[in-house]
């Protein structure tokens, strides 16, 4: 008996000390009532969770820092340290009740028992402001989005250069391009976006198709899909290549992505009347569409290009030549094709991207994601030059914001320099839109290089079977060299003309020739000024006039419709040496500081000979002389001079002309 009584006591001594230690929560069936009362005598309905209500809430309510990143309408309620999962079940039954008296709905998406304790709900604010109140409640978060924080491939791409990421290993361009405007002429934008919410102005111009509105309507959602994509890929906080860069709608592309040549023509007036109202420094122009040939959209796009903008473009997913699309084949206008993550070709189905000698390099363009239309933080992966171009007009936009007066060209030769070389595969290309084609991936400068840098590009011009061909620099560039390419090895030649247009490389055609190409080195400096010189007679040499002028390229052309040797020479006389019967052509150029020389290598019974300038220096010639008959290769590449296939037994020399701008003296 006396065991019983001491059991009894040891269990009421145990239950007192529990209920002793458990929080001592009113009814929530009491309280709700209550509370509902409270709430209408002392707050506004559809008032803010945790707004004053003359009573300081119970728990307290954490809104997401990041507000483009909330969940509407939803909510964690974290209980208190100690309170009782059953008196949490009848808050959420009232709650429920109370919702339901005031015609709000809630649901229990999830209950959390394990790191912490608690309910996903989903509901609306003003029930919100009622769980505030109820003792069980610890505090309430509103749901929010997360991210996985990998560097998308394309993002890491562009700087490979720097090692593929920046500090932290994340992307970090070396600006925000925040200074630079881009007017992106594409379809509608979703542009409370997060990822580009507050970077984004819809103008009110539109220029797009008719369309059918019952279709519009059942394919709503894909109305801003391509352009809120596009978007993203520019400017977009975490998927944009410049995240600060402000952008501009302006409308030419309807709901399925269809636009018209005289809807883009009107955009493109546009835009240049928006800039002669509100001029801006910086500015660049993106075209991610691509139509037929168009000589007046691509002198649309020369306008504006003349204006001071940098216009991108998309080369075309068409798998073909770019220069049969508009405004691809536009020479003043950067065009971009499309590789995937193994530098290979963008392709998609029967068509890929465009290719030769109209696009001037690549960038990522295949599963690339970006902003998707769906909803303000949802994302997508699409493929296509567009958002190769997209990715151009980034690299720009950074270029732009750290130096506003760059020209146009400079940009480009900018982004050419950078460039990664070499790592494309165009094997499913033929041989001759694999010559012509740029082996360049665009990247982003690690920092913004000094204008005292000489930059030059190689200019092809189309293959002729005529009797010649000419090549020509873009605006603001001056040619300092010109040579001809023949696959067969029979050209007759090359020549620098002058007139109306500027300075022209001509390449002519030998008489059993299958065809030929001019290819001008057009390069860009401060201060950079070049003329040609013509000797008087063939067989003459042509020579540099003038001590502040530099010999930096030669070229020959034979009357006797021979292949002609013209070579530079920087003895006390800088001039071209020719063979009997040729007239020689000497660029000689002049710049604050610049200097050039030539290089030479010898190579004797070898297939291949190559002279490379050295750091610091820029080729801006590249010409080869041999006994006997050669079939060479096409000459410049990259900052080398090389030739391969030579045929002819003997000696041939690799002659390169360098040229740099001496640096200060400190």
């Amino acid at each position: 008996m006396r065991r019983t009584s001491g059991w009894i006591v040891r269990v009421l001594c145990l239950c007192a000390s529990l209920t002793a230690s458990a929080p001592n929560y009113p009814e929530d069936d009491e309280l709700i009532p209550d509370l509902m009362g409270e709430e209408r005598t002392g707050a506004e309905p559809g008032a803010e969770p945790g707004a004053e209500t003359g009573a300081e809430p119970g728990a307290e309510l954490i809104r997401c820092n990041k507000a483009a990143w909330r969940v509407p309408g939803q909510y964690v309620l974290v209980l208190r340290p100690g309170a009782r999962e059953s008196g949490a079940r009848r808050s959420i039954r009232s709650l429920k009740a109370a919702a339901a008296r005031r015609g709000q709905p809630l649901e229990v998406l999830q209950t959390y028992t394990g790191a912490v304790r608690g309910f996903l709900l989903k509901t609306g604010s003003d029930v919100i402001q009622l769980a505030l109140k109820l003792p069980h409640i610890h505090y309430i978060e509103e749901d929010s989005a997360i991210f996985a924080q990998s560097i998308p491939w394309n993002l890491q791409r562009l700087l490979q250069p720097q090692g593929g990421t920046s500090e932290n290993r994340t992307y970090r361009p070396p600006n925000d391009g925040r200074n630079t405007e881009v007017y992106l002429m594409d379809g509608s934008v979703h542009s409370s976006h997060r990822e580009v919410e507050g970077r984004v102005v819809i103008t009110d111009f539109n220029s797009v198709p008719e369309e059918d509105g019952l279709r519009i309507h059942r394919q709503a959602s894909r109305c801003s899909s391509h352009g809120t994509h596009i978007v993203g890929v520019v400017s977009g906080s975490d998927s944009g290549v410049a995240p600060g860069a402000g952008v501009k709608l302006v409308r030419v592309l309807d709901c399925q992505g269809r636009g018209t040549v005289s809807g883009a023509l009107a955009g493109l007036e546009y835009v240049r009347a928006e800039l002669l109202t509100r001029p801006a420094e910086a500015v660049v122009v993106l075209l991610p569409f691509v139509g037929a040939f168009s000589r007046a959209l691509n002198a649309a796009c020369r306008g504006a290009v003349a204006y001071g903008a940098v216009v991108v473009a998309a080369a075309g997913n068409h798998r073909d030549d770019a220069c049969l699309y508009s405004p691809a084949s536009e020479p003043e206008v950067i065009t971009i094709g499309a590789i995937n993550s193994a530098d290979q070709l963008m392709s998609q189905g029967a068509g890929g991207s465009n290719y030769g000698r109209c696009v001037d390099l690549f960038a990522p363009g295949d599963d690339i994601v970006s902003a998707s239309s769906d909803c303000s933080t949802c994302f997508t992966s699409s493929s296509g030059t567009s958002q190769a171009a997209a990715h151009a007009a980034g690299i720009a936009s950074v270029i732009l914001s750290s130096n506003q007066n760059v020209s146009p060209v400079q940009v480009l030769q900018m982004m050419l320099h950078h460039s990664i070389r070499n790592t494309i595969h165009f094997l499913s290309l033929s041989e001759t839109h694999q010559l012509i084609t740029p082996n360049l991936v665009a990247a982003m400068p690690s920092a913004y290089s000094s204008e005292a840098e000489l930059l030059c590009r190689s200019v092809w011009s189309e293959m002729s079977r005529a009797e010649q061909v000419v090549s020509r620099c873009r605006l603001g560039e001056e040619m300092m060299s010109c040579s001809s390419y023949s696959p067969d090895g029979v050209p007759a030649g090359d020549t620098i003309t002058v007139n109306s247009r500027g300075m022209e490389c001509v390449a002519h055609n030998g008489p059993e020739g299958k065809g030929v190409y001019a290819v001008a080195r057009c390069c860009v400096i401060g201060g950079l000024q070049c003329q040609v010189h013509t000797s008087p007679t063939p067989g003459q040499e042509a020579e540099r006039v003038g001590p502040q002028r530099h010999l930096s390229g030669c070229a020959s052309r034979s009357s006797a419709d021979f292949l002609s040797d013209s070579r530079p020479h920087h003895g006390d006389r800088k001039h071209c040496i020719v063979k009997d019967g040729s007239t020689s052509h000497a660029a000689c150029c002049h710049a604050p500081s610049l200097e050039c020389k030539v290089l030479e290598k010898i190579s004797v019974g070898k297939d291949q000979v190559e002279v490379s300038c050295p750091t610091g220096w820029t080729l801006t010639d590249c010409k080869t002389v041999s006994q006997g008959w050669a079939l060479v290769g096409p000459g410049v590449t990259g900052n080398s001079c090389r030739f391969d296939g030579i045929t002819a037994a003997g000696i041939t020399a690799g002659i390169a002309v360098c040229c740099h701008v001496r640096p200060p003296l400190h």
